[in-house]
């Protein structure tokens, strides 16, 4: 049974790039969301049992996605995808359940790695 994704980051490219990233032999049904409050939407309609997540984006950013979804204690498999390597921003967004901060350029082994290490793969 596919397993609903969503990719939520404003840049297209960046999408691609996760897209592209993605095991070919992961039976999932994918989602695209361009901001948070799509990526939101995508999880309350059950189309994001995992939910890779930029931090920097339009109308509500990946911190405010995290703040909510840690606020409704949804069971969500949130992988944080970011160049933002701050230390604070790394912090902040582990107390708030993301299961795993990946920087940005994305590299597949190191995605393949991670939906491993989570039993996803």
């Amino acid at each position: 049974m596919a397993i609903p994704v969503t990719i939520a980051d404003d840049s297209l490219l960046s999408r691609k790039t996760v897209r592209k990233a993605l095991p070919p032999e992961w039976d999932i049904e994918l989602t695209e969301a361009c901001n948070g409050k799509e990526a939101l939407a995508a999880v309350a309609a059950g189309k994001a049992e995992v939910l890779f997540l930029d931090l920097t984006m339009p109308e509500l950013d990946g911190f405010g996605v995290l703040r909510q979804l840690h606020e409704h204690h949804t069971k969500t498999v949130v992988i944080v995808i970011s160049a933002d390597i701050q230390p604070e921003a790394r912090k902040l967004v582990e107390s708030l359940g993301a299961f795993r901060f990946l920087h940005k350029p994305l590299q597949p082994d190191q995605l393949r790695q991670t939906l491993a290490d989570l039993g996803l793969l």
